[in-house]
């Protein structure tokens, strides 16, 4: 099991505008730069720059949940052709071991960073509740994930929104057609991915069943009345950028008759599913991914 990573020095905890400079960092608002000046002016008051690092940033070798190894799963890469996108996608295929007939299916999509270790475990973890899991890589056209969020944060922001997109829309396609798909197709994402999740949801229409957006922005506001799958949107109580969409968004999925719960967890901040990272909050985390599965299984199988 994950463990929760250092959330204070010695005597104090770490400052809540910490995390919110590293949202905004990660997010693209301000530069690398800009983030350790902002970081440097906690240490005054007593802060370890090292622990302020260590809390903000993954540590990737404590968010394994799901062994690789897990005799209950059988993981493998597969591509997908995607003609509107960058012609060619590839992700992460995990199916249950013990696979009987077809099965519903959930892509699985990551950060603004790439198919990191964080989100194939959270594949392997869908994989074993049940479900085949495809986690596509968004940085499949320029070699895939490099091994660090950093780089693999300036190498998706390198590339073709709309293209990214289209390979994602190709992926889903592909899933919900897979051999070992039975045809139901559900998706969950976190934040650039809970962006891909309600941007699926309003592009596919009844072709996408399930969706579910860890705190991700709305979909363009014009393809939103095309959403059909019932959606379960969790968001964090202190992400005030992603909070901020909320007011119009829950207003056209009343318009559209969409189903859709909405879960704010309390003194969570954006990421806090994420356990590689002080961000983590483990009983917030645990109670969304209960949700989670249980929202597929009412309307996946």
């Amino acid at each position: 099991m994950s463990q929760l990573l250092p959330e204070s020095t010695d005597t104090h905890p770490i400052p809540q505008e910490a995390f919110d400079w590293y949202d905004e960092y990660a997010h693209g608002v301000i530069d690398r730069r800009t983030f350790l000046d902002r970081l440097t002016t906690l240490t005054a008051a007593g802060f370890s720059m090292a622990v302020l690092l260590e809390a903000l940033t993954p540590n990737y070798s404590l968010a394994e949940q799901v062994s690789f190894n897990d005799p209950d799963i059988k993981a493998q890469y597969a591509t997908f052709k995607s003609p509107k996108g960058h012609g060619e996608g590839r992700g992460y295929l995990v199916v249950p071991a013990k696979l009987q007939g077809k099965r519903p299916a959930v892509l699985v999509v990551h950060e603004n960073r790439g198919l990191n270790p964080y989100v194939k475990d959270v594949a392997r973890r869908v994989a074993k509740a049940g479900f085949v899991a495809f986690a596509p890589d968004a940085l499949h056209p320029l070699g895939g994930y490099p091994g660090n969020d950093d780089e693999g944060r300036s190498m998706q922001g390198s590339m073709d929104r709309g293209k990214i997109e289209q390979d994602f829309i190709a992926a889903a396609k592909f899933l919900k057609s897979h051999d070992l798909s039975n045809g139901k197709l559900g998706a969950v994402g976190f934040c650039f991915g809970g962006y891909i999740v309600n941007m699926l949801a309003a592009t596919l229409g009844d072709a996408l069943n399930a969706g579910v957006p860890f705190y991700g922005t709305p979909a363009a506001k014009e393809i939103r009345k095309n959403i059909k799958a019932p959606l379960l949107v969790q968001l964090a109580e202190l992400d005030g950028r992603v909070n901020g969409t909320l007011e119009d968004y829950e207003a056209d999925l009343k318009a559209n008759n969409v189903q859709y719960t909405m879960h704010m967890y309390e003194k969570a901040n954006h990421g806090f599913h994420n356990d590689s990272t002080g961000r983590y909050d483990k009983e917030m985390a645990e109670l969304a991914w209960k949700r989670t599965i249980e929202f597929f299984n009412k309307h996946l199988t």
